[in-house]
This record gives C-alpha cells, structure tokens and sequence, in this order.
C-alpha cells in the first residue's frame, strides 16, 4: 500500500472512531434526557461509524489474534509510559483538576489493561483460551479486574455493585 493511501486510511480510522464514541456518548445524554428516538439515532449512526473504522483498520491491519495483542499491549504501554504521564503533569501544572483527574483514571487503568493483555497473549501463544470467567469494569474509571469485583474500586472507590460485568 502506498504511504499516502495508508495515512488516510489511518486518519479516516481515527475520524471514524472518535466518531463512534462520540456519537455513543451523546446517545447515552440524549437517553438520560428523555429523548429515545434522539438516542436511537445516536446508536444507529454511532454503528455506521463503527463499521467504516472496521474497514479501514481491516485493510491497514489484516492480523490475527497475536498481532492484535501485540499491537494492543504496544498500544498500552504507551500510554502507560508516555502519554497519560505527560497530559497529567500538563493538567497538574496548569491547576485543570478534573483533568488531571481523568488522565490519572485512564493511566491507572491502563497499567492493567497491558498485563491483562499480556497475560491473554501468554494463553494465545500456548494454544489456550485466555482463562477468565468474568471481568469487571469500574464504569467511573475504567479500573477493570477478572472473576470477582473488590468491595470498592481501588482507583476512585466505586462501590462494585456498579461495576459492568462482562
């Protein structure tokens, strides 16, 4: 593939995605607000992002279920190491307390998303299934756990009674 039809496959990738989320997000407020159909159209279109990114990323990445961990762990660890650590320090210096809030969330969170990752891809290259019977997700933080929900959430202390199971 050429380098300029990969970069705006990769651009439209994003686009999409950010597209997709937002339009999920907006779903959620408009439901919230009592406005179904509103939200319905939200989900609806939020789907059609969702499936132009899917193309895109499929023609970019044709992987299978190693290369995906790879790329997600690669995807974490940044994160981890580069990004949350510097748009924290930004948001600490520059008094954006909420901010610095919600990076610290994603940063702490992520930490677990590479070892969980990691630790399916261990399983993947032993020829197994990753071995979980439920994972939990703090739907304030993002903190996410297998098999069983602590008490409280370690990261913003969320009961696990609200936790999302999947």
């Amino acid at each position: 593939m050429r380098k300029m039809t990969k970069e705006f496959l990769m651009h439209a990738f994003a686009g999409e995605s950010q597209a997709h989320m937002k339009y999920l997000i907006f779903s959620d407020k408009a439901e919230q607000q009592g406005y179904k159909n509103v939200a319905r159209l939200f989900r609806a279109i939020a789907y059609a992002e969702f499936v132009h990114a899917r193309n895109h990323l499929e023609l970019l990445n044709g992987k299978d279920v190693l290369d995906n961990l790879e790329t997600a762990i690669e995807g974490e660890t940044f994160e981890v190491e580069e990004m949350y650590p510097a748009y924290k320090a930004t948001a600490q210096l520059q008094g954006e307390k909420g901010a610095e809030r919600s990076f610290n969330f994603a940063l702490e969170a992520e930490k677990i998303h590479a070892a969980l990752y990691q630790e399916a891809m261990e399983a993947v290259k032993a020829g197994k299934d990753f071995d979980v019977k439920s994972i939990y997700i703090c739907p304030v933080c993002g903190y996410t756990v297998t098999n069983e929900a602590p008490d409280r959430c370690p990261i913003c202390g969320l009961k696990s009674e609200n936790f999302k199971q999947f």
